[in-house]
């Protein structure tokens, strides 16, 4: 994925948020209802987080120093682990607490509050809002699932999610996912606590979309743990890796290979190489330069590479490790 791609993606969550979160803040002041008040957290969540990847993209455009000689483009996994952390923290658990504290409030009044929204006059302002908000986070879901389209192939979208080495794209698909699912849950939470004049469904929408959050972010903080702690290439980069350096002149073999990504557009390859017995110092070198050029013109984002050379021997067997003496006293 281009980072312009993810880019286009993250602003057009961003514009979204920040309108959908103005406009549910004006409706919980007029009703008081608490779900708009956890959509309206989760939307000033979500337009923090699209900044956080903006502000991570940035910081991954930095040099390499020689206290960081392979870049930042990890910058980039960082943020989005903390884009999960504000939506656990900020989204998900302020959700439950809100549910958790309007549910005695409910539950001291019999399920009818004085002075809640069943006797306002702006009864009408949450499905309204919420009705807007689902039509602009469908915007933006089709912003990103569009993007996605031109990269992900034939997997499925919970394959690219899994699989994608680039953050931003998954995270924009998981928040307007989950802030669909939950637009939807307070929809009907307020509909069903109009029709029955009980605020008891008010709660229980409030206490799903907490639900909803949590687990929509541990979701996302498990598969940026594992960009953080460093992947290795998708099977097809590597294939196209190894066939590059099996087809370069004076390549013998393969003896073994690792990759891990860098950054989401930046890959290390390292990998030693069998050459041929009688090889001249200088026959080793041009294979290498060779291989060099065969790798990157395979795959582009191999930017750095390292080719140890040996002489390959089919009847090698390495050596076996002398067992550790065992521990005095027994």
């Amino acid at each position: 994925m281009s980072a312009e791609g993810g880019n286009r993606a993250v602003i057009a969550a961003l514009m979204a948020n920040l309108g959908i979160a103005v406009t549910k803040f004006v409706a919980f002041f007029l009703t008081g209802v608490s779900s708009m008040l956890a959509e309206a957290i989760h939307s000033v969540a979500d337009s923090g987080n699209q900044l956080l990847l903006l502000r991570g993209g940035k910081r991954a455009q930095k040099g390499a120093t020689p206290e960081h000689p392979f870049g930042y483009g990890r910058e980039r996994y960082v943020y989005s682990f903390i884009v999960s952390i504000v939506l656990f923290s900020l989204g998900g658990l302020f959700a439950l607490y809100e549910a958790w504290h309007k549910y005695h409030e409910v539950h001291a009044a019999h399920g009818h509050p004085a002075d809640s929204i069943l006797d306002s006059r702006w009864w009408w302002v949450p499905p309204l809002v919420l009705g807007v908000a689902i039509v602009l986070e469908g915007m933006s879901f089709r912003t990103a699932i569009g993007e996605a389209r031109k990269i992900k192939g034939g997997a499925t979208f919970a394959q690219f999610i899994r699989r994608a080495k680039q953050p931003e794209l998954p995270v924009i698909l998981l928040e307007d996912f989950a802030a669909l699912i939950g637009l939807g849950l307070a929809l009907v939470a307020v509909v069903l606590a109009l029709l029955t004049q009980n605020l008891y469904f008010d709660v229980a929408g409030t206490a799903l979309i907490g639900v909803l959050l949590v687990v929509v972010a541990v979701v996302l903080a498990t598969e940026t743990k594992s960009l953080l702690l460093g992947e290795s290439a998708s099977l097809p980069a590597q294939q196209r890796i190894t066939d590059a350096l099996a087809g370069t002149p004076g390549v013998e073999r393969i003896i073994h290979m690792k990759t891990m990504h860098l950054g989401p557009e930046e890959l290390l390859v390292a990998a030693k190489i069998g050459v041929r017995s009688g090889a001249t110092s200088v026959e080793v070198a041009d294979a290498i330069d060779a291989a060099e050029v065969a790798i990157r013109e395979a795959e582009a984002t191999a930017q750095v590479i390292y080719l140890e050379p040996d002489i390959y021997r089919s009847d090698y067997v390495p050596a076996e490790r002398p067992e550790p003496p065992a521990p005095a006293g027994h």
